[in-house]
Parts: C-alpha cells; sequence; structure tokens
C-alpha cells in the first residue's frame, strides 16, 4: 500500500511550498522599502538633524558672540583645552540624539507587531532570524550613513562659525576625527538598542522608557567615583561617547582607555543585533 499519490510524486507536506527561501539580499530590499514607505521616516530623520545641528552650532554661536578683543590671548588656550572639539558636539545634542535614534530603531519593529505586519512577514518569510537580521542591517546601514552626516556637519559648521575668532580646527587636528567618529557611531548604537528592546517589550510606550532609562537615564544615576559604579559607567555607550569625545571625562579614579570606550560601542552593537535576531524564535507572533 502506497501513501503517495497516483503519479507517484511525494506527498504534500502542510507547511511547505514549491517556492525558494527568499534570499538574504531580497530581504534587505523588502526592509529598506518598508522603512522608507513610512512617511514619519524622512520627518524623523530631518527634525533629528536639525535639532542636533541646531545645538551645536547654537553653542559655536554664542562662543563666536561673546568671545572679545579680552580673550584674544586665550585663543591657543582655548585651542589647547579641546574646547572647539566638544562644542562640535555637544552633550545636549547628544541626549537628543540618542533619544531619537533609540526610536528610530524602536519603530522599525514595533510598528510591524502594532499593526500585525509582522505576522504577514513571517507567514511570507518563515526563517525569523533572517528577516530580523535583515532589518538590523538595514537600520545598522541607514543609522551609520545619517549619524555621519550630522556628525561632519555640524563638525564643519561649528567650526567655520569659530575660526571668524580664529578659535576654529580643522579635521586633521588632534582628537578631531575620534570626536566626528564616536558621534557618528553613537547613532546605530542607538537605533539597534531601541530595536532590541522593542523586539523585546513590542509596545511602543514601554520600550521608549526602557530605551531612554538605559541609554540616559542609567548613566546619570551611576557615579565615576566608586569602583563599582565606576565599571557601570565604564560600559554604558554614554559614558564612552563621552570618553571619546569630552575633553577631561577621564573617570579619572578609575581611568579607562579609549580602545575600551569603542569596545563598548561594539558589544552594545553586537549584543542588540543578537537579541533582535535570536529572541524571536522563542516568541509567538
Amino acid at each position: 500500500m502506497t501513501t503517495g499519490t497516483a503519479t507517484g510524486t511525494a506527498p504534500y507536506e502542510a507547511g511547505t511550498t514549491g517556492d525558494p527561501a527568499a534570499r538574504f539580499r531580497d530581504l534587505l530590499a523588502a526592509e529598506w522599502l518598508k522603512l522608507w514607505s513610512l512617511r514619519s521616516t524622512p520627518w524623523a530623520y530631518l527634525i533629528t538633524a536639525l535639532a542636533v545641528i541646531g545645538f551645536n552650532v547654537g553653542q559655536a554661536y554664542d562662543t563666536y558672540r561673546y568671545w572679545t578683543d579680552e580673550n584674544a590671548g586665550d585663543a591657543d588656550k582655548f585651542i589647547r583645552d579641546g574646547i572647539p572639539l566638544a562644542e562640535a558636539f555637544t552633550s545636549n545634542a547628544v541626549v537628543i540624539h540618542l533619544l531619537a535614534a533609540g526610536a528610530i530603531g524602536a519603530v522599525t519593529v514595533v510598528g510591524e507587531y502594532g499593526t500585525g505586519l509582522i505576522r504577514t512577514t513571517f507567514a511570507a518569510v518563515p526563517a525569523r532570524r533572517a528577516v530580523m537580521a535583515a532589518k538590523a542591517a538595514v537600520v545598522a546601514v541607514v543609522t551609520t550613513a545619517f549619524g555621519a552626516l550630522v556628525a561632519f556637519v555640524s563638525f564643519f559648521s561649528t567650526q567655520a562659525i569659530l575660526s571668524a575668532r580664529d578659535i576654529g580646527v580643522f579635521l586633521d587636528h588632534p582628537g578631531a576625527l575620534r570626536v566626528v567618529a564616536a558621534s557618528a557611531l553613537l547613532t546605530p548604537v542607538a537605533a539597534l538598542v531601541g530595536m532590541a528592546i522593542g523586539t523585546l517589550l513590542r509596545h511602543m510606550g514601554s520600550t521608549m522608557i526602557v530605551t531612554v532609562a538605559t541609554l540616559l537615564v542609567l548613566p546619570m544615576v551611576v557615579s565615576p567615583d566608586r569602583y563599582w559604579s565606576a565599571l557601570i559607567a565604564h560600559a554604558l555607550p554614554f559614558p564612552a561617547w563621552r570618553r571619546l569625545t569630552e575633553p577631561g571625562a577621564h573617570f579619572e579614579a578609575y581611568p579607562w582607555s579609549t580602545g575600551g570606550a569603542w569596545t563598548v560601542y561594539a558589544l552594545w552593537a553586537l549584543a542588540a543585533v543578537a537579541v533582535t535576531v535570536f529572541s524571536v524564535d522563542r516568541r509567538d507572533q
């Protein structure tokens, strides 16, 4: 007795089709279209860029406006202390940048869960890990490019303003490229963290609360003057950015290297991608 059909073909198995598995580049293209099909996406990037650059330019303009002839003798010290680099990307601007990048990363996942589109996505492509990996890759590339654009525009615009008082620096100034790179790469790190938290919580309100607490509140709570607290501070993205960009932010009680700060960036990004990709297999849609 046979279990096949009269023609001898293999019986149909539930859940299988004759269509080939989706190629990863096709998933990348699909996620790219999803990202830019949202009306809010261009506005989110534009408003974030204007706000961040505006804060930095405003700080530089204040320095330019109140710089007098009496301060001219302090120009060398001003540059030597790294103030032009601090004004290229200020802490206030980074707070906005972190919030916006975290929200941008979160909405790419939470938005699909909120509308139910994720069910259609996983029905069309059962390989959930591949879908989430493509989503993370697109977010990482777009936010890296966006962060680089904002960082370079901020640097050149602020230094152009300061140069009118002969206190601006060029990109080849010691530490300048590091400031630009650290500020640019903080964007994908924050976006991937927001995406990972969104994948776990799947609710925009709670996702943003946890993202803000992780990226902004926790660094304000820990103290660099106590050993265990300093260890926590050294493991967070915002203090890592400060270590890479701000003069004097070396946590002298428990110093750490710039290499350690770059490592924090890399570990947070990799951990966020791992959570995004692997957590979907163990949960329902």
